[in-house]
């Protein structure tokens, strides 16, 4: 069951959005040719601390199966979908690099991605990350109080099936809250009116999945990495919003 949250909820969730917007903008401004992965990783981490805050990815264990989560920021290169695990690898002209952030403030955990270019990029990839991060957008714009998962999916999934790319099927959004992911899943694809109800006071995590070929993925052996089936491009976006009376209000901004 999707949680509905109180007042006192809500405030605690806008700030932890908004420290977070503020950490991953810094983290950002650090992506240069020659950054070693470790380095924004470490940054990422000390600037969360430094707040009072803590890392909501760190040793987060999604099963009791898997390891737990060894590093504050997931950094995911070219052909790494998402949940890339930093470590000595250094960013290279024409890269693109995404960026997946999360932290507990006062109990609360808000999510945040950015895909960005490192130094100067090909036209393929201006697009793949312009597309996605318009996809968050036209996802963000189809939440209202009543309507339906679906109707975020269509969205996302109509806007990159024009653009000429593919969405992962396997990966989506999902409800962030007291947990890193909780329930309802929101997939980037699916038909308006079906899935479940959104309801004013929800709290989700949208983040649309682009791939530059098809959209088959496959985990790496660490158990965390997700990399495109075809070795293409792939971007991600991700805002944490708060379901209001008037559509969704962004958490995770300045």
């Amino acid at each position: 069951m999707a949680i509905i949250h109180t007042e006192i909820e809500k405030n605690k969730v806008r700030e932890s959005g908004r420290r977070l917007a503020v950490v991953l903008d810094k983290v950002i401004e650090k992506v240069v040719p020659g950054v070693s992965l470790r380095e924004l990783n470490e940054y990422a981490e000390s600037l969360i601390r430094k707040n009072g805050d803590k890392p909501a990815f760190l040793g987060y264990q999604p099963s009791a199966a898997m390891r737990p989560y060894p590093a504050t920021l997931c950094v995911s290169i070219n052909n790494e979908v998402v949940h890339g695990i930093p470590d000595d690898r250094k960013l290279k002209e024409g890269d693109i690099v995404g960026l997946d952030l999360g932290i507990v403030h006062d109990g609360f955990i808000t999510d945040m991605a950015r895909t960005v270019p490192v130094g100067e990029v090909d036209e393929t990839a201006k697009k793949l990350l312009e597309t996605t991060q318009k996809a968050l957008r036209v996802g963000i714009e189809a939440v209202r109080d009543g309507g339906h998962v679906g109707d975020i999916g269509h969205a996302i999934g109509a806007l990159v099936k024009e653009s000429g790319f593919s969405v992962v099927e396997e990966l989506g959004g999902h409800a962030v809250g007291q947990e890193v992911h909780e329930d309802p899943f929101i997939p980037n694809f699916g038909a308006r009116g079906t899935g479940t109800e959104l309801k004013e006071g929800m709290i989700l995590a949208l983040e649309p999945i682009v791939n530059k070929g098809s959209g088959e993925v496959e985990l790496d052996k660490d158990g965390y990495t997700f990399k495109t089936k075809d070795g293409k491009r792939s971007a991600h976006f991700e805002d944490t919003i708060l379901i209001t009376k008037n559509g969704a209000e962004i958490l995770t901004k300045k």
